[in-house]
């Protein structure tokens, strides 16, 4: 490979990495893949949600073969404690929509699909191929990357990192610093498996139809992180994660957590009878805007998890991973056509696009969240129980006039931690929300 040149080299072929050589291959631009795993999706153990509109800018037909899992039409939020949950829920018949707004997939088959879909548009993909370094020119320009082949050079004018939060070979070539254990969630995932029709009677569904469920509270063992529950066409995806500094400096385990979580009693009856056959793991960026790393240089850009491209809030990721990588490939591709050099003065139009659209302005909205929660860890213990015990108190029908429930409900709020400082976390979220 020593001899080989392509307009541009894409290290991983997860959803950005997909997105971006998609996108540049699709314009005709020679569009070399590398990807450490066996196939496309190994590696990729994520059940995920899949955001309709991002793809459709990508793929707009996708849904004509794509390996989507179910429709989503119901949402439902919980803040559970320890033998309880109080929640909300979403459910509309107007997400049985012609073009369903989004779906649960499953990675392992999703990334297979697409990665088909960008060697049909030209790309090449070689798996089970390290990036071991990149290589630069005298004046330190990014020109192409070392793998672990045999004559392993390969040479391009600009290298897209799709590698994944640790960004191993960013970090290796000083192109960024190891993320930060407060800046990532850690999440456990198992795949429990029951018949078509179980599924649709235990969550009221019918054909494709969906839910979701997602949950924070005394399941983290105080410390940051949520929980979640997708349906699959025959199988159930229920994980947990956390902040990995939380893990840290704690002696529960994320199986331990995940123990608790599938046996919580709100929990266990969804899966009840259900057959695990899947137990996986992986880091998820949690660091948002404030954590965002150098995104361009001299030859080289970053996209999908490593921007930190995840809304916390929103619960948004794989969205955000597909858009980052379409967005460097248009910028690429730009510049291409209008024979410019990929130099970091150029390769600015990159960050310049992601700031125009959604994705820079939502990280930016809610980029004191990250902060909030990690200094107010009583949003996953104290709070869960409180709540419990005022809905304990005012649906409980025991005789006892309602004077005194409301007496009791406002009672146990003093005595955990007063009124006065829950309506200031209240209005300290509030302020970190704008």
């Amino acid at each position: 490979m020593n001899n080989v040149r392509f307009d541009a080299i894409v290290v991983g072929a997860g959803l950005s990495g997909n997105a971006a050589a998609y996108t540049m291959a699709k314009q005709g631009l020679n569009v070399l893949q590398l990807e450490c795993g066996e196939y496309p999706g190994s590696k990729n153990v994520q059940g995920a949600i899949l955001y309709a509109k991002s793809l459709e800018e990508i793929i707009p037909d996708f849904r004509e073969n794509a390996p989507l899992e179910r429709h989503v039409i119901e949402q439902r939020m919980w803040t559970m404690g320890d033998s309880s949950h109080v929640g909300m829920h979403y459910r509309s018949d107007d997400f049985n929509e012609e073009k369903p707004n989004r779906y649960t997939i499953i990675r392992a088959q999703f990334d297979k699909w697409f990665s088909r879909e960008v060697r049909e548009v030209g790309a090449t993909l070689l798996c089970e191929t390290t990036v071991t370094e990149l290589l630069c020119d005298a004046s330190g320009r990014v020109i192409g990357v070392r793998t672990d082949r045999n004559a392993g050079k390969v040479f391009a004018d600009v290298v897209v990192l799709a590698e994944g939060v640790n960004g191993l070979v960013g970090q290796r070539s000083d192109l960024r610093e190891e993320v930060e254990s407060d800046q990532v969630a850690l999440a456990v995932k198992e795949m429990h498996f029951l018949p078509h029709e179980v599924i649709e009677a235990r969550f009221n569904l019918k054909g494709d139809e969906g839910v979701v469920i997602e949950a924070m509270g005394t399941i983290t063992d105080g410390m940051t992180g949520t929980g979640f529950l997708y349906t699959n066409q025959k199988s159930i995806s229920v994980g947990i994660g956390c902040i990995v500094s939380d893990f840290a400096e704690s002696e529960t385990t994320p199986y331990d957590l995940l123990e608790v979580f599938k046996n919580h009693p709100s929990i266990k009856p969804l899966i009840e009878g259900s057959e695990c056959k899947e137990y996986a793991s992986h880091l998820i960026p949690e660091g948002g805007y404030n954590a965002i790393p150098e995104l361009y240089g001299d030859g080289w850009l970053v996209v999908g998890d490593a921007v930190q491209s995840v809304n916390s809030v929103h619960r948004e990721g794989s969205n955000m991973a597909m858009t980052t990588g379409r967005i460097a490939g248009e910028a690429i591709v730009w510049l291409h056509r209008r024979r410019d050099e990929m130099t970091k003065a150029n390769l600015a139009e990159y960050r310049k696009r992601l700031e125009d659209i959604f994705l820079m302005k939502d990280l930016k909205k809610y980029r004191k969240i990250p902060g909030f929660l990690e200094s107010n860890n009583h949003v996953f213990t104290l709070y869960p129980e409180l709540f419990s015990d005022a809905a304990q108190a005012w649906f409980r029908v025991d005789g006892t006039d309602k004077r005194s429930e409301e007496k009791q409900i406002v009672g146990s709020f003093r005595k955990s931690r007063s009124v006065l400082g829950l309506v200031g976390d209240a209005f300290k979220l509030a302020r970190a929300w704008r």
